[in-house]
């Protein structure tokens, strides 16, 4: 990481003497875009790296376009003679009238990751603004292949519909699982209460039954007691 740091500060410098010879003193501004970040799989045949310029107060002559490599080793400035065809590693094209340019890293490997910085200088020019670069284009080559974008909407559809379903089963199960408590809550009250009214009727049964007992018990010894008085009152009223 600190060999990047010091090959991209390196390149920096590099790119600000180049772009500072090209011109003389003036007041035209430019200003660089491009992506920050690319990544592709070893089986693209090619990959293209889109630069966008603006300028404020330039001249009407064409800027110079200038491509710069930073990779493992030392910092290289691309396609400084052309760079037309695809047989070459790399191909330029530009589109001046809508400020853009592009480079194309053609039959990409794995050694083709690296930062590729896009610069714009105006030959006659010598103020630092009429010179800048983009901020590079990290691109990184990988030795998996990448799923294609319909293949990850797709996959992250059915994601989406996968978690949707889920949610769904479980808000499904609780009401259920809910109810179901609510259910057997309701049958054991009931149970509860049959019990209890069973209980309740046996009780009064018992009881019925015991006050009937206690009351034949009670009229028992009434009765043989009359039975006795009678007895004793029989021989009595047999003597003359």
């Amino acid at each position: 990481m600190e060999t990047v740091r010091r090959g991209k500060f390196v390149l920096s410098l590099e790119v600000n003497m180049i772009l500072f010879y090209t011109g003389a003193v003036g007041a035209c501004m430019v200003s660089v875009s491009q992506p920050r970040y690319l990544e592709v799989d070893f089986t693209h045949k090619a990959i293209t790296i889109e630069c966008t310029f603006s300028t404020v107060s330039c001249p009407e002559e064409q800027p110079t376009r200038l491509w710069f490599r930073l990779g493992a080793h030392e910092p290289e400035s691309l396609c400084l003679y052309g760079c037309r065809t695809e047989a070459d590693k790399y191909t330029v094209r530009e589109s001046l009238a809508e400020n853009q340019v592009s480079l194309t890293v053609n039959r990409v490997t794995l050694n083709d990751s690296a930062i590729y910085i896009c610069g714009i200088a105006f030959p006659h020019e010598g103020t630092w603004k009429a010179k800048q670069t983009g901020e590079g284009t990290m691109l990184v080559v990988r030795e998996i292949k990448l799923l294609s974008k319909e293949l990850q909407s797709f996959l992250i559809a059915l994601v989406l519909l996968l978690s949707i379903y889920l949610t769904g089963m479980c808000v499904v199960f609780i009401v259920l699982s809910k109810s179901k408590r609510n259910t057997l809550g309701n049958k054991e009250t009931e149970d509860s209460q049959k019990k209890k009214s069973a209980r309740r009727i046996f009780q009064d049964i018992a009881q019925e039954l015991y006050h009937k007992r206690h009351m034949q018990t009670n009229q028992q010894p009434e009765k043989d007691h009359n039975t006795y008085e009678n007895r004793r009152a029989l021989p009595n009223l047999a003597r003359p």
